[in-house]
């Protein structure tokens, strides 16, 4: 149990793509906030940083919209800036950390295990597992326009078990890290 003498919590949702992890994140966060009414909790997603990033019309943001369009993943050094920069300028005493599609290669997840040290943090990792048939599916069912593109839809699928898989192993070896590994083909419910 949580108490203003330990550390706050840190999470990480970690899962393919069309996972569920949005979901899960949201219901985290009103836990948190429920039972810990006097915190604040800071939420990160970098997916949505991304998406933003390749939108833009500089030189950088035509380069990550041409990986981006291509279905691959983009740079670590890009990655890791994109939350560094927001723990360094966002990041306040005492809040819960919830990330969410953060340290999807192996160079990232040690970089980010740089930070966790830094801040003096020992994250739960909740993976979310499920098959790539069942994430595609998904992906399909919700409609966003880089779900309906083919070509990124596979990159994405294909990547995670190149690039994050390796991620999940490196957490698992850490004693920095606890690693719950969840079935995501279950009910939302069911997986919360």
């Amino acid at each position: 149990m949580y108490n203003k003498s330990m550390s706050p919590y840190t999470f990480i949702f970690i899962g393919q793509s069309g996972s569920g992890k949005g979901e899960q994140n949201r219901l985290l966060q009103k836990v948190l906030k429920e039972k810990y009414p006097e915190d604040e909790v800071f939420y990160m997603e970098t997916g949505t940083n991304f998406r933003e990033f390749v939108a833009g019309e500089k030189y950088s943001n035509k380069l990550a919209k041409n990986i981006f369009d291509n279905g691959d993943i983009q740079p670590v050094f890009l990655a890791v800036y994109f939350w560094a920069n927001t723990l360094l300028n966002n990041l306040k005493v005492g809040e819960h950390i919830v990330f969410d599609g953060i340290t999807r290669r192996l160079e990232e997840a040690k970089v980010f295990t740089t930070a966790m040290e830094f801040y003096n943090r020992k994250p739960i990792i909740i993976y979310i597992n499920v098959s790539r048939d069942w994430a595609k599916a998904r992906l399909l069912g919700r409609g966003r326009a880089d779900d309906k593109d083919s070509r990124q839809l596979n990159g994405r699928l294909d990547w995670f078990g190149e690039y994050t898989m390796p991620v999940i192993d490196y957490f698992k070896t850490n004693d920095r890290y606890t690693v719950l590994e969840i079935n995501g083909e279950q009910t939302i419910e069911q997986v919360h």
